[in-house]
């Protein structure tokens, strides 16, 4: 931070309508401007209508994350010929950066919401399937023969049994999901949007 306030006083001191390097007061006063002038075309304040299309799209993409994750992760973690089909894919999806899978999602899906909400699934769901999995891997196998002597099913097992005992484990890796998904969020609403707090970033930081 005091590198970029000495930089960006550097570069103003020399060109005052330099944007490379805005000042905090440029910053803070084109975010009141958002936050609380309404747009002169739609008459909406801006920065609370990006923001509202920007956490749709993350709640969209964390949502389909957290439903592949609590699914996938249960079978391959319970289901021994399912984790030796699946387990290996997802290992591989696992170090793949997810940015560079965004040209192709936008040439497939078009530039709309679906791409969008897309390459957020696709960049938290395989770190939370293979961490789902691994809980379920490690639940003591002396309760699983337990359940099995009390006639047990699959169904009934992973309802009574799989589930409760990795919900904690799945809200963690929903929290540490979020961080991945506003970057990938940010880095899609830049390329291809007209609202969102990615476009919004991009746009301001041209005009500022």
């Amino acid at each position: 931070a005091i590198a970029y306030l000495f930089a960006s006083a550097q570069r103003l001191a020399v060109n005052p309508s330099d944007k490379l390097l805005p000042s905090p007061v440029q910053m803070w006063s084109a975010f009141l401007d958002l936050a609380t002038v309404p747009d002169k075309r739609s008459g909406d304040l801006i920065l609370w209508v990006d923001t509202y299309a920007s956490l749709l799209r993350l709640s969209a993409g964390v949502g389909v994350a957290t439903v592949a994750a609590l699914s996938l992760g249960i079978a391959i973690g319970f289901i021994p010929r399912v984790r030796a089909l699946l387990l290996p894919f997802v290992t591989v999806v696992c170090v793949i950066p997810p940015l560079a899978l965004l040209p192709i999602l936008f040439i497939a899906l078009g530039l709309g919401e679906t791409a969008k909400i897309t390459l957020i699934a696709v960049g938290v769901a395989p770190v939370m399937v293979r961490d789902i999995a691994n809980r379920v891997m490690e639940l003591p196998s002396e309760l699983v023969a337990k359940a099995q002597t009390l006639s047990g099913n699959s169904w009934t097992m992973i309802l009574r049994l799989v589930l409760p005992q990795i919900m904690p484990r799945l809200i963690i890796c929903v929290r540490l999901a979020l961080g991945p998904a506003w970057l990938f969020l940010i880095a899609a609403e830049a390329i291809a949007s007209t609202e969102g707090l990615g476009y919004r970033i991009f746009l301001v930081r041209r005009y500022l």
